[in-house]
């Protein structure tokens, strides 16, 4: 059965008037994926050996540590955003850095987001970890370090599962960025602080409705991509 080319046609050409030719678009892309890509991985290197460092010590305080953390993935992202702005502005400790507005801030704001399911992801998969592995890695003499590398071996599906799912919740975020980035462009249409959380959310309020979708189209592939990224490693993980 044959398909009209009559109605296709129109859209094609529709699509292809959309702002990717003057580079707002691709620009919007850029920024949304350097923010959260760097957060990301700046929150890895905090969140990993932390969870490393909490799975294998006992200490004072532990549970209620787990408990902050457990607490912070679901830490509203509004008042992650408030809290960065007051750091960053002229009357807080960080005034002097001239960070308002900026994707440093941006990334700040998505490292505090990103952090605590990094953090509780990994410390679950690392707890998870058979004890017998742990004791034959002491057993053939190895020093502390030797044994947190095993065990990060056993337990690198839930490591890059805890990755992917902080990536996720960053590149989706829109409340903080939008109070730290203030969703700004430059004099020709390009993005300084547009990710595309805050671009389909303006985009929509202007009646952009074409633009929206598309940036709404990309945002969903992200995270369809992530979250299919998530699931084969649970597989593999469970599997292995």
């Amino acid at each position: 059965m044959s398909v009209p080319l009559e109605p296709v046609v129109p859209l094609l050409s529709g699509l292809l008037d959309l702002p990717f030719r003057d580079g707002y678009v691709w620009s919007i892309i850029y920024v949304s994926l350097y923010v959260s890509l760097t957060a990301v991985a700046l929150s890895t290197l905090f969140s990993v050996p932390l969870a490393v460092a909490m799975g294998l010590s006992d200490f004072p305080g532990k549970q209620f540590a787990k408990s902050v953390i457990n607490t912070g993935m679901g830490f509203p992202s509004v008042v992650v955003g408030l809290l960065v702005l007051f750091a960053v502005s002229n009357q807080g400790p960080l005034g002097a850095l001239n960070l308002v507005f900026t994707r440093e801030a941006m990334i700040a704001s998505q490292f505090v987001l990103a952090t605590p399911p990094i953090t509780a992801i990994s410390l679950a998969a690392i707890t998870g970890v058979d004890e017998t592995v742990r004791d034959a890695a002491r057993v053939l003499g190895g020093t502390r370090l030797d044994v947190a590398l095993v065990v990060l071996k056993e337990a690198r599906y839930g490591i890059a599962t805890a990755i992917l799912a902080g990536f996720g919740r960053a590149v989706s975020e829109v409340g903080s960025v939008l109070i730290v980035g203030g969703n700004i462009t430059g004099a020709d249409g390009i993005s300084k602080t547009r990710t595309l959380t805050t671009a389909i959310q303006l985009e929509a309020r202007q009646g952009q409705y074409e633009t929206a979708m598309i940036l709404g189209a990309v945002l969903v592939a992200l995270v369809l991509t992530v979250n299919a990224v998530v699931i084969r490693l649970g597989d593999q993980g469970v599997h292995r």
